[in-house]
């Protein structure tokens, strides 16, 4: 489980190929003693467990995923090469502070950048989200974009606003983000579970 307060931008190192799916190798400040093999960090938004970590130099870590076919569907890992600059979170843990809001990590979907607009020192980012994900996302509600947890400015149909401040601009990849760009979708859970119990609450009973 994640809040979506970005903690690190990390670097890709490697992405090979693995049996099935790729195996990529991401370079971060994160210390590597304090990495478990096991542990789940949210890269790009998406939830990975990490199957190898080894010190730098710098005093971070360099740490292994493994991304399954699955997750290269469903997201813009697959785009992944060396080099590419992610947004990292490590896992929460008792006694944390939710900054963010409830993030899994489980990728729904991927929304294109369609446009940056410069707001003094703010960014305004217009997103065009898959039809089939855009009923869950509503005005003022919470979304995870590349495992950022931001705030909805607005929403037209399909697409939808949203507004970056300076801080956020800085301490993320968003800085780097231009128009046409995947993006990983991660919309609200409790969005999406009123979505579900709307639909079981109109659904004809069965007949006995």
């Amino acid at each position: 489980m994640f809040t979506g307060i970005v903690t690190d931008v990390g670097r890709v190192v490697s992405v090979e190929p693995a049996e099935a799916g790729v195996r990529a190798v991401i370079e971060s400040a994160y210390p590597a003693e304090g990495i478990a093999i096991g542990a789940s960090i949210a890269c790009s938004g998406v939830c990975l467990t990490v199957v190898e970590r080894h010190p730098t130099d710098a005093g971070g870590s360099r740490f292994a995923v493994d991304i399954s076919p699955e997750t290269l569907d469903r997201s813009s890992l697959g785009r992944w090469q060396s080099g590419t600059r992610i947004n990292l979170e490590r896992s929460l843990t008792l006694g944390d502070e939710l900054g963010g809001h409830i993030v899994t990590g489980h990728i729904d979907g991927v929304a294109s950048l369609l446009e940056r607009t410069e707001e003094g020192d703010m960014a305004r980012f217009s997103f065009a989200a898959p039809p089939a994900l855009s009923r869950f996302i509503a005005e003022k509600g919470s979304v995870a974009l590349d495992g950022t947890s931001l705030t909805v400015n607005t929403v037209a149909g399909d697409v939808f606003t949203v507004m970056l401040i300076p801080h956020t601009l800085l301490v993320t990849t968003w800085d780097d983000a231009r128009e046409g760009d995947a993006v990983n979708l991660e919309v609200d859970m409790m969005a999406r579970y009123v979505a579900r119990l709307q639909e079981a609450s109109a659904a004809p009973s069965a007949q006995s």
